[in-house]
């Protein structure tokens, strides 16, 4: 059990709350730190929109974009070091990941593994190869034992996700106090947040699925104690992008995490966008259950991840996931498949910008931006990724570069390129920031918006997407629409008001244009 009663919620976060995703090195400019020209962009174009920075990984790491670390206590000297962190904290708060499934096989623990030396010969999960493991849950479609040669002999290790990144055994109590150790240590270097990556399979128990494991719930709820204890305005993060009712699971009882990412959201409005029809979104969203007290959500679109078809499972046909994968191809994009029990393979994601991922006939900056409202008005905290903000297109030849599907998603922005593309105001670059920046200050100005706020979503049409957002205090209330299809919708309101985004007043019969989005309060 948690440690009394959680914070008040309203001193953890407020409507001004929102997260910008990026990596140490998504903006970059010839003879600087790359942290240093993040900070840069981000001072000149975010403040007042974005509270928060999630720097992903920053570390020294031999894979995966930073997500294979090699030290944990270090940031990555092609990045910046410490003091470019500390730089970034003085006007925005930040969000570190506590990568704690794995590690790079460069790092000092693997190499005291493979050598036999203590402590590190213990920090790993030693398994037969003659084991069955059928019932272990995939992620990827990788081989989950790796051979490696020790000086005890041939050994296999687990990896959940590749052979480089080697499973901790957090069996043994000194990996768990070691991970917490690290968690201290990064709130001191100034996280506010903890984003616990890849949570969910934590702990192996042969015979089981080995994700979701009880284990691993009483270890979040430790790191919980521990930071209520040590640093309360910290907020846990869960990670786990698997199907929604496994994902809301890590609030506990209020005991768990703070915050839980809206995994099925991205999908789910990508599934809108496309079809113009918003009955999934719409019956989803209505049978949320609120969070507990002191817990919120954490919704988004896009990541640097791609877009996850898995928390789709039970909302919508497979038909319909398949169809999603289908439309994701014909834009260029590619769909990342995992391996079942029976040796066949289903859709993981579907690695593509967001928007590219609604492009088409018709107005597309219209269209990506009214998915892009959606995160906005939802109750809980809304998290936009770098290459969102900016109408970031494929990159298909990082992609090949790399021949990994997922660099699709992460292209690198020459600053000066970034800038000039900025100030030109035809260009979607221009025209998506600009309404992102105007659509996150409203929302910031707005107590409905607070992420404690009561949600009500409505049924107007089967195109719309309606929510109505009151503020905890009951002083503001606020209907928002998002018309996902490329025809003009009349919908009726209980009464009218003034549209916050565009200032007009508005009837109780609303005319939405295509991908149109009002706010009326």
């Amino acid at each position: 059990m948690g440690l009394g009663d959680p914070a008040a919620p309203s001193s953890r976060w407020t409507a001004g709350d929102a997260v910008l995703i990026a990596y140490g090195d998504s903006v970059r400019a010839e003879g600087e730190k790359p942290l240093a020209t993040l900070k840069q962009f981000a001072d000149k174009r975010l403040q007042g929109a974005f509270s928060t920075i999630h720097i992903l990984p920053f570390f020294p790491y031999s894979s995966d974009d930073g997500f294979s670390v090699i030290h944990f206590r270090q940031v990555d000297p092609a990045l910046g070091d410490w003091l470019e962190i500390e730089a970034l904290k003085a006007r925005f708060k930040l969000m570190f990941d506590l990568v704690l499934n794995h590690v790079s096989r460069s790092s000092g623990w693997f190499r005291d593994y493979e050598l036999g030396i203590a402590p590190g010969s213990r920090y790993f999960i030693e398994v037969d190869p003659k084991t069955d493991l059928r019932s272990v849950v995939r992620p990827r479609s990788l081989p989950l034992l790796s051979p490696v040669q020790t000086r005890a002999g041939l050994k296999q290790v687990w990896t959940t996700f590749s052979s480089d990144q080697v499973d901790l055994n957090f069996a043994n109590p000194d990996v768990l106090f070691e991970l917490l150790d690290i968690l201290l240590f990064y709130i001191s270097m100034g996280a506010r947040i903890i984003r616990l990556d890849a949570i969910a399979y934590l702990w192996k128990e042969i015979g089981t699925s080995c994700i979701h494991l009880p284990q691993v719930h009483e270890i979040v709820k430790l790191m919980r104690d521990l930071v209520d204890l040590a640093a309360p305005d910290t907020i846990l993060l869960t990670e786990t992008n698997v199907p929604h009712a496994e994902n809301v699971s890590y609030f506990g009882g209020g005991d768990e995490a703070h915050m839980v990412y809206q995994f099925s959201l991205p999908p789910l409005v990508l599934h809108a966008a496309l079809s113009g029809k918003a009955g999934y979104l719409t019956k989803w969203a209505a049978g949320l259950a609120d969070p507990p007290p002191g817990c919120t959500f954490l919704n988004f679109t896009a990541s640097h991840d791609g877009i996850g078809v898995r928390p789709l499972e039970g909302i919508v046909p497979d038909a319909d996931i398949t169809w999603l994968a289908e439309e994701a191809k014909k834009r260029g994009g590619a769909v990342s498949s995992r391996k079942m029990e029976d040796g066949s393979e289903k859709p993981y994601e579907l690695n593509i910008t967001y928007f590219d991922a609604v492009s088409g006939p018709g107005p597309h900056v219209a269209r990506f931006l009214a998915t892009q409202s959606v995160p906005l008005v939802m109750r809980g905290i809304p998290a936009v990724y770098i290459n969102s903000v900016v109408a970031t297109p494929n990159d298909r030849k990082l992609m090949e570069q790399t021949g990994r599907a997922r660099s699709i998603n992460r292209t690198k922005w020459d600053h000066a390129v970034l800038d000039k593309c900025l100030a030109d105001p035809q260009s979607a670059a221009a025209q998506v920031l600009d309404a992102y920046l105007h659509m996150l200050r409203v929302r910031a100005d707005c107590p409905a918006f607070h992420p404690d706020g009561a949600q009500r979503v409505l049924e107007l049409d089967p195109r719309v997407f309606a929510v109505e957002r009151t503020a905890p205090k009951g002083e503001a209330r606020v209907t928002a629409l998002t018309n996902f299809s490329g025809e003009e919708v009349s919908v009726r309101l209980d009464a009218g008001g003034t549209d916050l985004l565009s200032g007009r007043n508005v009837d109780q019969k609303v005319n939405l244009p295509p991908y149109g989005v009002v706010w009326a309060g």
